[in-house]
């Protein structure tokens, strides 16, 4: 009898090795050759396409499963592109310099790392988008904290850790909505039950950034510098408050519930115009910037490395990146094999307790592997939720575990959409802000202690358990009569 492509099962080695053979190329093309982590995704891709051929895929199904994996990214990559527009028109608008001018006269050194944390987790609570907000606020603070004299790393880590506490808390995020709907629990039990391990997680941040910032106080300011900066970016920028309307519009916009997309592009018409009134450019090179990025020769070296981007073309290594690395996922996930590696978990996590870490585990491991924050979410939901509900737990207990690993961790791994969004957006490695991004790492921490110790984990009561039987038996009575038919 013929067996089904459905029915192939790939053994957990086979399934593991297209990973191991990425990986490992992964490491010796960025450590040794420093070349783009592109060929070792496409050789992981290749390898998995050719483990699950040989198992009896047909080429057909490996394929939509590479394009179901780009499929799912599209949303991303247009955020991607949108940013990379939104970027240079800020700029050319003279909006980031605005930020930065004021930014600098106002804003104390020593607390610098603590304001701007806070501050993106505002804006990233408002309008619910991490990526935007790092894109756009995250911009203006690394300028105003290198001009500080602050490492950009400690700046990108305040600014990653703000942004995705915002993200996270936020019920207008794509990723929380995800995770709660993945696992049908519902929105706002989800934000709740999410407060146990974030808030945590972000006090102990700001603690962090508040001692790290004492060092920057005082004689270790270059005033010289900072004077220099400001009177470059009066040299080439018309300074006007009113320019903050801009990133106050899109804030307002997305909190009465614009979509970020929309608001993102009334954000990159808003810059476009105040490029051509405001700082007095013609239409052709204000539509240049949004494709070519926007330039300056200042003669301050500081000013020019960091208006000197943005643009349409610089986000193409990230687009490129995201559709390698969805490729690789979509393969591997289409043909079982995450599946056959997350099975190989379940048979050690035995309590709930273990169930929980293994979720946060198997969400970091997807960020990792799979390469995209929305299938570290996808997958591990799918794969546990019988898992939880065998065990008698609430289904927020799950998409806590998957946000606290999934969504949180993303930006760690240097060829996750995230992270290549990073290094596009902020241009700091994720291994250099690493240390920085404090909340990014003790959140899955604190998810995983407590789980272990059974702290704040919500079992099932009685009458819900007999509703999700219900619900079940409902279920397969429909699937019953869909097979008839």
């Amino acid at each position: 009898m013929k067996v089904k492509q459905q029915d192939i099962e790939i053994p957990f080695g086979l399934a593991l090795l297209p990973l191991v053979v990425m990986i490992s190329v992964m490491a010796l093309t960025i450590i040794v050759f420093e070349g783009s982590p592109h060929v070792p995704l496409a050789i992981g891709a290749i390898v998995a396409g050719f483990i699950a051929w040989r198992m009896g895929y047909k080429w057909e199904t490996i394929e939509e499963g590479a394009y179901k994996g780009i499929r799912l990214a599209l949303p991303a990559i247009i955020i991607i592109i949108v940013v990379g527009m939104i970027i240079a028109s800020w700029i050319g608008g003279g909006i980031i310099a605005t930020m930065i001018y004021y930014g600098l006269q106002i804003i104390t050194p020593s607390l610098f790392l603590m304001t701007i944390c806070i501050i993106c987790g505002i804006v990233a609570l408002a309008i619910g988008s991490s990526w935007s907000t790092m894109g756009t606020i995250g911009v203006a603070g690394m300028g105003i904290g290198i001009s500080m004299g602050i490492p950009a790393a400690m700046v990108a880590g305040a600014v990653i850790s703000g942004s995705y506490f915002g993200d996270k808390m936020s019920p207008l995020s794509d990723t929380t909505n995800l995770a709660a709907g993945i696992t049908s629990t519902n929105l706002f039990e989800h934000i709740k039950h999410m407060l146990y391990t974030t808030v945590p997680g972000l006090i102990i941040a700001l603690v962090v950034y508040f001692f790290l910032g004492r060092q920057f106080a005082g004689a270790a300011i270059d005033q010289e510098n900072i004077q220099g900066i400001l009177s470059s970016l009066e040299s080439n920028f018309l300074i006007s408050p009113w320019l903050l309307l801009v990133p106050a519009i899109i804030i307002v916009l997305v909190a009465f519930k614009v979509p970020a997309l929309p608001a993102l592009l009334i954000g990159v018409f808003l810059g476009f115009m105040c490029q051509i009134v405001v700082q007095g450019g013609d239409v052709g090179t204000a539509v240049n910037t949004l494709h070519d990025g926007f330039a300056i020769a200042s003669g301050n070296e500081m000013v020019d490395d960091l208006f000197n981007r943005g643009g349409i073309a610089s986000m193409m290594f990230t687009v490129s990146l995201t559709i390698f690395a969805m490729v690789l996922g979509g393969i591997l996930e289409h043909t079982g094999m995450l599946r056959a590696i997350v099975n190989q978990i379940l048979k050690v996590a035995k309590s709930a307790g273990s169930l929980i870490a293994a979720t946060i585990v198997s969400a970091f491991f997807t960020n990792a592997t799979a390469s995209e924050q929305y299938i570290s979410i996808l997958i591990p939901g799918r794969m546990y939720a019988r898992a939880y509900q065998d065990k008698g737990l609430h289904s927020k207990n799950l998409s806590r575990a998957l946000e606290d690993g999934g969504t949180l961790t993303s930006p760690f791994v240097p060829w996750n959409t995230c992270g290549v969004f990073i290094l596009a957006t902020l241009a700091v490695h994720p291994f250099a802000y690493a240390p920085y991004a404090v909340l990014n790492y003790t959140v899955p921490v604190i998810g995983i202690i407590m789980g272990l110790i059974g702290y704040k984990v919500q079992f099932l009561t009685k009458d819900e358990v007999a509703e999700l039987k219900v619900k079940e038996q409902r279920m397969n009575n429909e699937n019953e009569l869909t097979e008839s038919v």
